[in-house]
């Protein structure tokens, strides 16, 4: 298993991203492939600026994200700006 925490910035507010993220589509996809979110949230300094918590098997959540990358960017996500950071718990 692997814990991916991901930051990045966003193009909308992010009450917008987050009810796309929180949305049932969204979470549906994540459950078919093994994701489980664990945190998402705004950074307190900067509202354009969100941290994403996810765990999974390996590599999911990355695969994901590079399979879906246009319809993560039409919500807000600056592609661009992301940054992931992996951590296995052995």
């Amino acid at each position: 298993m692997e814990t991916t925490v991901w930051t990045f910035s966003l193009s909308v507010p992010f009450s917008q991203w987050a009810a796309i993220y929180d949305s049932e589509d969204v979470a549906k996809m994540h459950a078919d492939v093994g994701i489980k979110s664990l945190f998402r949230g705004v950074c307190k300094e900067d509202p354009t600026k969100v941290c994403a918590v996810h765990q999974a098997p390996v590599g999911v959540a990355q695969k994901l994200f590079e399979d879906n990358k246009e319809m993560i960017r039409g919500a807000g996500h600056i592609i661009e700006s992301t940054v992931v950071t992996a951590y296995l718990d052995n």
